[in-house]
């Protein structure tokens, strides 16, 4: 009994710090309860963010883990001139990229390898394999393919070796101020390359590859491969022969006189296609990005022209009937006083001194103060109104980047003495390739043609051929008018100041002109303009051809003895070559629609007909190759629209080897030599035009692939006239 009430009484003492251990025993397991529940929302958030929220994002890394999307580049298009002859190609090249934190290790050893093989030092790439902040580092771009074997890039993980297309220019800096060139990424950065870029381009296509555990890559099945849809190709105006001509004369005449630069422009005034455009210097398009820009002063440039611009002033009163042919102006022996308002006067000067000139004459000795009395009969609104209708102060059209408009200022803008000194060529702006075609209306019976360099666009993912059709601009002046402009510049060459320019055998109109440039607030001797264009044959206009100096300072400063002299070469060797001038063709032109064969040795059978075909020639393949080896007939013939062409074909010139042998490429035309050594995959860089006389390196040496083989042609003798 007291046993019991003792121990009673020691539990009810013992209760209270029984009550404080168990409430702090709950305390505690609520805080670890709250904690537990607070890490597990935690838990389950993250799982949600990571599951639901980012799930694409990391979707993608895992992705990224174990596939690469691998780029499947697309062709550039090629480039043609009008008679087939390859311009621009492509050739492969390989690029290097690494992912700098796989590399990790072995950097050293790579930048060595790469230091050897490029003659670089090791540093510079170990610099760039050092960035481990990024994942992707270019090492190498654009390199032969001989190196792959030296660099082995399967051997280490990290590396990676690509196949990209490189640009290749076949005339060098020929054609370069027309074609202009692309950057490392094969995107067009001037001349046509950038005006057709889109169309050159095409569009990359891309397949998905798979890395396995020991990093091997292979194509996805799970991923469709989008192949790429390659670029258009393009046949130009151009006529590569004219150009090489041009380029080899104007470079020629730029030495001779001591000249800062010069240029030339050939057009057919008849659909206004150009066939050659040359501006010196110009540099060579395969230097890219590296390279100066080649600037096209064809276009680019503005000028006050002289005694060219005549030719608005001369139709102007003949189309408006205010002067005869054979109307007598007094030409002040050579100087002529001007009045003008408030006392104020202003000479007019000739060259040559004259009493009395006909308009015929006139125009023969090119007299200044005869066209500025001509001008006060014209009229102000008449003569703007003509040099408007002629195309000036306005940008021509041509597909090239940057033409200008020039400057011909409205009748409220002229001064006390623009009219007259606008008659013979000063106070107005032009570019050349406005004088061009401004004197190819008046070979063209009076009506302007728009100048363009792109004849076909082939191919692309439909395969289709636009034919690009030539476009009238407005009729000028009346036929009868442009007649007897042509007759009047037909006296220049026979009596006047351009007899330099006469080629025996063919009947010329042309044109001289010399202008002072002004500069530092006048107009200084010795800083001249000198320009001639002419017209072939003034019986039936095939041709217009403007040669140009700036600044030439030995030899003379005139067009009519620097820049003629320059026009007689050159069209005394395209007549040689060709057979555009001779009656016999002419009359085969009128009668038969029939057209050169363009050259398609080396090309795959996919380009070369659709390039037989924009030229209205149809095809038949013989053999199972997917290369053309041979043609029949062969490139250049003469054939009737609609006749077939037999390509024999060979094996793809591209395929891979380690070695080629140097062909004997000398007596062979530049046509033939280009056609070899793409079959041997080789490149080509041409000097000069018509057969080739030497090269290197010499037939028979083994050299890698895509080496460069230097061509220096000749034209054959006896070719000028």
């Amino acid at each position: 009994m007291n046993s019991a009430r003792t121990t009673r009484r020691a539990s009810s003492a013992a209760s209270p710090e029984a009550v404080r251990q168990r409430s702090g025993f709950l305390r505690r397991s609520s805080a670890l309860t709250l904690l537990l529940l607070v890490a597990f929302a935690v838990l389950i958030g993250r799982l949600v963010q990571i599951q639901v929220l980012k799930a694409p994002y990391y979707q993608e890394v895992a992705s990224r883990q174990h596939s690469e999307r691998v780029a499947l580049p697309a062709t550039r298009g090629y480039m043609f001139d009008r008679k087939g002859n390859l311009l621009v190609s492509n050739t492969p090249d390989v690029s290097y990229g690494a992912d700098p934190v796989m590399i990790g290790d072995q950097a050293q050893t790579v930048a060595r390898r790469f230091a050897v093989v490029f003659d670089r030092p090791a540093s510079t790439y170990l610099a760039l394999l050092r960035k481990t902040d990024r994942r992707f580092v270019w090492l190498e771009r654009k390199a032969p393919r001989s190196v792959s074997a030296r660099i082995q890039a399967s051997s280490f993980l990290g590396l990676v070796e690509r196949t990209e297309p490189r640009r290749v220019y076949h005339f060098g800096g020929v054609t370069s101020t027309v074609i202009g060139f692309t950057d490392i990424d094969n995107r067009g950065l001037d001349g046509l390359e950038l005006a057709f870029d889109e169309l050159l381009r095409g569009q990359d296509g891309y397949v998905i590859m798979q890395r396995d555990v020991r990093g091997r890559k292979r194509p996805s099945v799970d991923f469709p491969r989008v192949d790429p849809v390659h670029g258009h190709d393009l046949v130009l105006t151009l006529d590569i022969d004219y150009q090489s001509i041009a380029e080899e004369e104007i470079l020629k005449g730029v030495k001779r006189t001591k000249a800062v630069g010069g240029l030339v422009v050939m057009l057919d005034p008849r659909t206004g296609e150009i066939l050659a455009m040359v501006s010196t210097p110009s540099p060579d398009p395969a230097a890219g990005t590296t390279g100066a820009s080649p600037k096209n002063r064809i276009l680019t440039d503005m000028f006050e022209p002289g005694s060219v611009f005549k030719v608005v002033t001369a139709a102007a009163a003949l189309e408006r009937g205010v002067v005869t042919l054979d109307q007598v102006f007094d030409a002040e022996g050579g100087r002529y006083v001007v009045r003008l308002p408030r006392g104020k006067t202003r000479p007019i000067t000739d060259t040559h001194p004259h009493d009395r000139l006909t308009f015929r004459e006139a125009v023969e000795v090119s007299s200044n103060i005869v066209f500025a009395k001509v001008s006060d009969v014209v009229g102000v609104e008449s003569m703007y109104t003509t040099a408007r209708k002629f195309g000036f102060g306005t940008r021509t059209g041509i597909e090239l980047p940057g033409e200008v408009s020039g400057q011909l200022k409205k009748p409220t803008e002229w001064s006390g003495t623009t009219l007259n000194t606008m008659a013979y060529g000063y106070e107005v702006g032009v570019t050349p390739l406005q004088i061009a075609c401004a004197y190819g209306a008046v070979a063209n019976g009076g009506v302007l043609m728009k100048p363009f360099l792109v004849r076909t666009v082939l191919g692309g993912a439909d395969g289709d051929v636009e034919q690009i059709q030539p476009q009238e601009v407005r009729r000028v002046v009346s036929a009868a008018t442009a007649d007897k402009l042509l007759r009047l510049f037909e006296g220049v060459i026979e009596h006047g100041t351009g007899k330099s320019a006469r080629v025996p055998g063919l009947r010329i109109a042309g044109k001289t002109g010399t202008a002072n440039r002004y500069e530092d607030g006048r107009y200084a001797s010795g800083n001249n303009t000198a320009s001639f264009v002419g017209i072939l044959p003034a019986e039936d206009p095939r041709l217009v051809c403007l040669v140009m100096l700036d600044r030439p300072s030995a030899t003379g400063y005139t067009g009519g003895t620097v820049s003629a002299p320059i026009f007689k070469e050159i069209v005394a060797r395209v007549a040689a070559i060709s057979d555009r001038f001779s009656s016999d063709a002419m009359e085969a032109e009128a009668e038969l629609p029939r057209g050169a064969v363009p050259d398609v040795a080396s090309l795959s059978i996919e380009n070369a007909r659709r390039l037989l075909e924009g030229a209205g020639f149809s095809s038949a393949v013989d053999g199972g190759g997917d290369v053309v080896a041979r043609q029949i007939p062969g490139a250049g013939t003469l054939l009737e629209r609609g006749s077939t062409v037999k390509l024999v074909t060979g094996p793809d010139p591209q395929a891979e080897t380690t070695v080629a042998v140097v062909p004997d490429l000398r007596e062979l035309s530049i046509r033939r030599a280009l056609t070899s050594v793409a079959v041997h995959r080789l490149e080509a860089r041409v000097t000069g035009s018509g057969r080739v006389v030497s090269q290197r390196p010499k037939p028979g040496e083994r050299v890698p692939p895509g080496t460069a083989i230097v061509l220096e042609c000749r034209p054959p003798s006896g070719s000028a006239l």
